[in-house]
């Protein structure tokens, strides 16, 4: 396909235009990790702009994802100014190495204060530049790390490549003890699957709610919802396949792999999945895939919704992470083969995995948390707030083997029989999948299913990436010391079957009985964003992200104060937001609603002497008791957000508060809009339904 990559500076275009011992040295670098040669800089700075010229670009930006979740962009000219008056393009290794964004506008959890501006923006070489199309026209975007003038990483890239590193040396020195000599890089590959919602574009507008906070704060459940599970893989309508291959082609020209495409659970939800690719490159092609989806929709005079929870009574959204280690020769180090029992390294490098799951699950939680989040885990929809390993029949039965001694066998899958002569037998796989376990192994990998839908998959895959070669630490500096290391390997390997034994389950995770059941084992269930925070900052997260470089305390305190500042804020505009259209459309539209009834009596009344309006009287009486809750309960809204921004010295105290006080008032002022909306005459409710938006598009 010619399109696919068209606008991505990629290796193919880097050996075509660069000197070969150029190319040579910035291939070491990208792929043995050696140190950037400034002299190589300049010559791919030079190439780089004329591949972008050539193709239309005018500008060139440090395209860098801050602590805010989205991606950030300052966008400078080629243009240079000659003495004669005329210009040149011009663009330099040092334009290309370093830029210097104001690092004292974005979230910075107290790193930077207000007048201490200076941040700077690092080339990350392992992510390879491309060129942006739109209505402003072409622009070169060069992916870059962001940090503070004096050094701390105040983005989600800079973190997530320190933990890279820190898994590739951990998996070396065990895969050296295993004898693999050749390999030089262990790389953690992620394959997100995106969720997300599509409205017209017209229901968007007329919705405060869905412009200012993500999701609808008010809305009545439809006659219809996803009851008759009829959406699910469905046809997709014409205007939708319409949209989704401007989406496919827009991404396949910056390279990114868009391979899976179908209707999801809910009525206007949809999924759009790639193919693996290295963790910082499939983060990247993640914010893209995001962005994009927005852009393109726009065009459709459609809107896309990336909240977790858009619309309240129907499947929210989420981000599959499908996660994995290969080393840099194509050895999936997660591929049991057909006989795992047989297989010690692969066993090694499942049971590091379910260790570090077991040991670090408050991390892995607090990596998925936010407030959109806090409405699906646990809602029978999504994962559980409890994280448990997902193993199928055939390694759970190995797992158990490990801990009663060593495995001797392996369950097979076999051949599944459909029962029509004319269709051929299948595979049958060794085992079921599980959709309710939030981290199931899937064959080959392990999909982390708790990652919200517009969240980074920076965060998330950051932590794992840690925890796992926090595990494979400890189990290398026991291996590298024994003097018999089959011997050390077994009882390692029996020592994590028999302590973490307890993470493992393959049920269904949706059950009581399982919430039941995870409290006896003793595993967290940390149900809101606001409980997950403190992870961040124990001595035991401290001393992880320390010891492996990826977070220093510094850094560490940043994020916590950074993400409870950032649930403050969305439940502040959410109960803003809720007060503003109670007051500006519900409360008079109810009101209208109101004196018509009382009108229509009167005129009854005076139409016909001992006219039964008894009907109409009860009805009053139902809307008019209703609206006064309303009422009250908006009253009450507004006192309690107010006494939130009062407690802003204590940001978790405020976080809590907003979480068991004012989110509360915001379902008792819900509960009674959405009644209204029920019983107010459709043609005085002043804005779309869930019907309208969900169904008509």
């Amino acid at each position: 396909m010619k399109i696919f990559g068209a606008n991505v500076f990629t290796d193919a275009v880097m050996r075509e235009r660069l000197p070969k011992n150029v190319y040579k040295s910035l291939k070491k670098t990208i792929d043995e990790g050696l140190p950037l040669d400034p002299s190589v800089a300049e010559v791919v700075a030079s190439a780089m702009k004329d591949w972008a010229i050539e193709r239309g670009a005018t500008h060139f930006t440090h395209w860098f994802q801050p602590m805010t979740g989205f991606t950030a962009e300052k966008h400078d000219s080629f243009i240079s100014p000659t003495a004669d008056g005329k210009v040149i393009m011009e663009f330099s290794g040092k334009e290309l190495i370093k830029g210097e964004p104001d690092a004292s506008s974005f979230p910075s959890g107290g790193i930077r204060a207000t007048f201490e501006a200076r941040g700077y923006t690092a080339w990350d070489c392992t992510s390879p530049a491309f060129l942006k199309e739109d209505a402003g026209g072409v622009t070169l975007c060069i992916p870059t790390a962001f940090c503070s003038y004096t050094g701390e990483a105040l983005d989600k890239k800079t973190p997530l490549l320190r933990s890279m590193e820190a898994l590739s040396k951990q998996a070396l020195r065990i895969l050296r003890l295993f004898g693999n000599t050749t390999a030089t890089r262990v790389i953690a590959t992620v394959g997100p699957e995106q969720e997300y919602f599509l409205i017209d574009k017209k229901f968007y507008e007329q919705r405060k709610d869905l412009m200012l906070a993500g999701r609808t704060l008010f809305g009545a459940m439809p006659p219809k919802g996803q009851e008759l599970e009829d959406h699910y893989f469905g046809s997709i309508k014409e205007r939708i396949a319409a949209f989704m291959k401007e989406v496919n082609t827009e991404l396949w020209k910056l390279g990114v792999s868009a391979k899976t495409q179908h209707n999801e659970v809910a009525p206007a939800q949809y999924e759009i999945a790639p193919i693996f690719n290295t963790t910082n490159i499939a983060t990247d092609h993640n914010q893209l895939v995001m962005d994009t989806l927005k852009k393109v929709a726009n065009r459709h005079g459609l809107v896309c919704l990336l909240h977790e929870k858009p619309f309240a009574g129907v499947n929210g959204s989420g981000k599959h992470n499908n996660w994995s280690m290969a080393t840099n020769d194509g050895q999936n180090l997660l591929e049991p083969g057909t006989t795992p029992h047989e297989n010690a390294q692969f066993l090694t490098f499942l049971c590091a995995v379910i260790k570090a799951v077991d040991d670090y699950a408050d991390l892995l939680r607090v990596s998925c948390a936010n407030p959109g989040n806090d409405h699906r885990l646990g809602a029978n929809e999504a994962p559980p707030a409890i994280i448990s390993v997902f193993l199928g029949e055939q390694l759970t039965d190995i797992f158990e083997q490990l801990g009663n001694g060593g495995p001797k066998s392996s369950k097979q899958g076999g051949q599944l029989t459909v029962g029509v002569t004319t269709l051929p037998p299948l595979p049958k796989d060794s085992t079921d999948r599980n959709r309710t376990s939030p981290f199931a192994f899937t064959g080959n990998k392990f999909e982390f299913r708790m990652v919200p839908s517009s969240l980074s998959i920076a965060g998330p895959n950051l932590v794992l990436n840690t925890i796992v070669a926090e595990v494979l630490s400890q189990m290398a500096d026991r291996l590298e010391k024994a003097a018999d290391f089959n011997g050390e390997l077994q009882a390692i390997l029996k020592e994590i079957a028999t302590k973490h034994k307890r993470i493992v389950f393959n049920g269904n995770n949706y059950s009581e009985e399982w919430v039941e059941e995870a409290a006896k084992r003793g595993l967290p269930n940390i149900k809101s964003t606001v409980d997950a925070i403190p992870a961040l900052i124990t001595e035991k997260a401290v001393a992880l992200f320390g010891k492996h470089g990826v977070l220093n305390e510094t850094e560490l305190h940043s994020r916590y104060e950074i993400l409870l500042e950032q649930y403050c804020k969305q439940i502040n505009i959410e109960a803003q937001t809720m007060i503003f259209m109670a007051k500006r459309q519900i409360l008079p539209a109810a009101a209208k609603y109101t004196a018509l009834l009382a009108n229509s009596i009167n005129a009854v009344k005076s139409a016909a002497a001992g006219a039964d309006v008894s009907a109409q009287v009860e009805t009053l009486e139902e809307v008019s008791a209703v609206l006064a809750s309303f009422k009250k309960k908006l009253a009450d809204l507004e006192k309690v957000t107010a006494e939130a921004k009062g407690l802003e010295g204590d940001v978790y105290e405020q976080g809590v508060f907003y979480r068991d006080v004012v989110f509360k008032a915001m379902g008792d002022l819900r509960a009674d809009g959405d009644k209204l909306e029920t019983m107010v005459d459709s043609a005085l409710w002043p804005i779309p339904t869930y019907a309208e938006m969900l169904f008509m598009i």
